[in-house]
């Protein structure tokens, strides 16, 4: 048996079901728990119809990252022929799966590499699917995890939220700056400031959500490679479609705009959008 390097990363990365086919990919779900009820995510559990019930659920559905024992196992298996894994994950800020990674990590007799992205969605896959590719043309780990470092520091990741109320249940704003926000109808915009939710800007309406984020991203990618542009949303398509078109117009092609995991809906609430690139 060749040995070879695996990538592992978990269900927060906005990944095709055939780039996890093509690269062999291992996905491992976080869950979910809606009023006492537990979901695996994305297997047992639809982005659009989570939606749904979160509109009706009594609290705030949580969600929680995968047992330290289920990587384990993972990792075991995986690297019993001596092959070697790099295990990629949503941002340490946001979730523990990281963590129990890193525990699992310690625990296997596997050689593993734990790499937190500092993202999720699509800056999360960016730094997947290179690093699978890196992996299938016969880089090692070190070349890769050296690639990634410059990947993440070229990625910017933007999140927009349509409505306020996720964010004071997640006690990420205030009941009073809410209040007024709705008022003005304001849409907060916010990055991931290493991996951090880290408000950055403010629109009114959706139509200025679109041309805040276009402008922004012509700003950052002027003179630069775009690499990767992704695009995803919580029921957002007011926002997410009218940019994919802008940003098509402009000459980028092949914008994946995918349904984000509950993982991250939960955070921001239905309508919101997310909104990432990187350049070399």
């Amino acid at each position: 048996m060749m040995r070879k390097i695996h990538i592992v990363t978990d269900s927060t990365a906005d990944l095709k079901e055939n780039d996890i086919k093509k690269f062999n990919l291992h996905v491992v779900p976080l869950s979910i728990q809606i009023d006492n009820n537990t979901y695996m995510d994305g297997m047992d559990l639809q982005p659009d119809v989570f939606l749904g019930m979160m509109a009706t659920a009594k609290e705030l559905p949580k969600s929680s990252q995968p047992a330290a024992g289920v990587f384990k196992e993972l990792y075991d298996s995986l690297g019993k022929d001596g092959s070697e894994i790099i295990s990629i994950h949503m941002t340490g800020g946001m979730s523990g799966t990281v963590k129990s990674a890193q525990a699992a990590a310690e625990m296997t007799d596997s050689n593993v590499t734990v790499i937190d992205s500092t993202f999720i969605s699509h800056g999360l896959s960016f730094q997947v699917l290179e690093a699978a590719q890196m992996a299938e043309s016969g880089k090692s780990v070190d070349e890769i995890v050296t690639r990634l470092n410059t990947v993440r520091k070229n990625t910017s990741l933007f999140v927009v939220v349509d409505v306020l109320d996720n964010l004071v249940k997640g006690g990420r704003i205030g009941k009073g700056k809410a209040m007024i926000g709705s008022l003005l109808h304001i849409k907060p915009i916010a990055t991931l400031q290493d991996g951090v939710y880290t408000p950055v800007g403010k629109a009114r309406s959706h139509k200025q959500v679109v041309a805040q984020l276009f402008k922004v991203f012509k700003e950052e990618t002027a003179g630069k490679i775009i690499r990767s542009v992704g695009i995803s949303h919580a029921n957002g398509l007011a926002m997410a479609e009218p940019l994919k078109r802008l940003l098509e117009e402009s000459g980028i092609k092949d914008i994946p705009l995918t349904f984000t995991t509950p993982v991250i809906s939960t955070h921001t609430g239905e309508g919101a959008i997310g909104f990432m690139y990187y350049t070399d």
